[in-house]
């Protein structure tokens, strides 16, 4: 009987789309503000033996920074696994810039480092560049960890069991697995999650927690080696044993969790000045280190007449600028061609579906 009164029935108009999902400012904002914290912390590590307050600095930022974004990539990974084109856009988005700037940064080094011998590596990420390899493998990863049960459990083990032994310097794999629970616990998080760090008074906490934090570091700085908090050394090579490489590693990530959430509760939720640069914090991540490592390479932060609290000052002033300025426009026209390297004549075009006659 349907199927006799089925033709009868008007066929409803087609839906039309739905209109494209508005950036949400708050992530754009938290992208931008978070890319300066990196740029300061590498362009005053030269300050860190002579000026008390650079090394607390350095040591606070370096805390929670990393995790932080690896947090809010794995937030925006989640279609990853699923997502039409996934292929290519990891190609072009993440292998592809990795090759560039694996072999920009690595003739770079060997031109003003005086160098005897360019060595480029594929398997041995130099400096910065690490963080597009670990996300390479991290996107290769995501239907796992969105299958498995207990994923942010599972890599926590992952992790701290990762430290427990020597791994192989090939792929950073000490970072990788170390900071892979960050990248999981992005995965989980939902919008409700970052709604409950928005208004006034955890504004306020957070602001306070981060306050805290600083002086946390300011005492802590003297006391603990500050390569914990790169997350690629295993505990014998820190000099600890298991048991306390372990607890010491889940401190650090509790920390980090803490204080990049603290962070997340001071940023601003509605637009400003700086919001639609927060959608390009990838050029500023790969392009300012061209600029930092040369100043070290010509050895210029070491220079004593910056060797004091207003040359430290002056410094962060120029890595502000230098931050804010690589993610504007005419940078990211200039430099698109490396940054987001075209690869569509990397791949066969795709037979269209048969219709039918």
């Amino acid at each position: 009987m349907t199927q006799q009164l089925a033709p009868l029935v008007p066929a409803p108009q087609q839906a039309p789309a739905p209109a494209p999902r508005a950036r949400d400012p708050f992530f754009d904002n938290a992208k931008f503000l978070a890319i300066l914290l990196v740029v300061v912390g590498h362009t005053i590590v030269g300050l860190r033996g002579t000026v008390e307050t650079a090394e607390t600095l350095y040591f606070f930022i370096y805390s929670f920074h990393m995790p932080l974004f690896v947090v809010i990539t794995g937030y925006f990974s989640k279609g990853f696994a699923g997502g039409k084109n996934r292929t290519r856009k990891l190609v072009a988005g993440v292998a592809a810039p990795y090759l560039v700037f694996e072999v920009a940064y690595s003739l770079w080094e060997w031109h003003f480092n005086d160098k005897p011998k360019l060595v480029i590596s594929l398997l041995d990420p130099i400096y910065l560049v690490w963080f597009l390899l670990a996300l390479l493998l991290w996107r290769l990863s995501t239907p796992f960890w969105l299958k498995v049960r207990w994923p942010l459990a599972i890599a926590v083990a992952v992790s701290l069991l990762g430290y427990t032994g020597p791994l192989s310097s090939h792929l950073d794999m000490h970072k990788v697995l170390g900071l892979v629970p960050f990248y999981v616990l992005g995965l989980c998080l939902r919008p409700e999650h970052f709604d409950m760090v928005r208004g006034s008074r955890t504004r306020l906490a957070g602001a306070l927690i981060l306050v805290g934090g600083f002086l946390v570091a300011w005492w802590a700085k003297d006391r603990m080696n500050y390569q914990w908090l790169y997350w690629w050394d295993s505990n014998k090579d820190l000099g600890v044993d298991n048991l306390t490489g372990t607890v010491m590693h889940l401190a650090l990530m509790v920390a980090a969790c803490v204080l990049l959430f603290a962070f997340l509760a001071v940023i601003p939720r509605g637009r400003t000045w700086f919001t639609p640069l927060g959608s390009a914090t990838i050029y500023t991540y790969l392009l300012h280190g061209f600029l930092t490592k040369f100043m070290q390479f010509q050895e210029w932060d070491h220079l004593e007449w910056l060797q004091n609290i207003w040359g430290m000052l002056g410094m962060i002033a120029c890595a502000l600028i230098v931050g804010t300025v690589l993610c504007t426009q005419p940078v990211i026209r200039l430099t698109r061609w490396a940054v987001e390297p075209r690869t569509d004549w990397l791949f066969r075009e795709e037979p269209r579906p048969a219709t039918a006659k």
